[in-house]
């Protein structure tokens, strides 16, 4: 491990540590709290599903590296099914960018079933929920080509696990400037 010196005018010094060959810039801290955008779209998300007449609940959103690894143990060295391919560092969900979803039925009882139809319009209230987030601007793991992980809503920005692991951030304004040029 090498330790360079970075300038930068703006704060105290800092470090980039070069390991196995990626920059990892030490002094970024993982977000404790969602993305502002995120918690946007998340809360645009329940109110335009209970529109269409469908409670959803958050289950989860940000998550520590301590978390993450606790879920990527689940099916392997612990009990229970594999419900992640990610260990610490490698989500989404570690750096404010990611929710997980359930369905929430009238008796107060939490669900994951993929095919409910709750408001009886004659389609599954997952996949409603799945569109309207996609809507807002969420990528749905639904739609992934492998590993499908139906409750994942995420915001990525544009950056990638490697560049998020190196200590890039998006800002508060991306996620509003991407809209703008979408619209424009």
């Amino acid at each position: 491990m090498v330790l360079l010196p970075e300038i930068d005018t703006n704060s105290s010094s800092s470090f980039t540590i070069i390991n196995d060959e990626e920059e990892v810039k030490e002094d970024v801290p993982l977000p404790t709290k969602l993305h502002p955008e995120v918690e946007k779209a998340k809360e645009k998300l329940k109110q335009l599903a209970e529109e269409q007449g469908i409670d959803i609940v958050i289950t989860d959103g940000i998550r520590t590296k301590k978390e993450q690894n606790k879920l990527y143990a689940q099916g392997r060295t612990d009990k229970g099914d594999i419900v992640t391919h990610a260990r610490g560092g490698e989500s989404y969900h570690n750096y404010g960018l990611a929710i997980d979803y359930a369905l929430k039925l009238d008796n107060g009882e939490v669900i994951w079933d993929i095919e409910h139809d709750g408001n009886g319009n004659g389609k599954a209230d997952w996949m409603e929920v799945a569109r309207i987030a996609k809507d807002l601007g969420f990528e749905w793991g639904g739609d992934w080509p492998s590993f499908k992980d139906y409750p994942h809503l995420q915001m990525d920005f544009g950056l990638s696990i490697r560049e998020l692991r190196r200590g890039e951030r998006p800002s508060e304004q991306t996620y509003a400037d991407e809209q703008a040029e979408d619209m424009g």
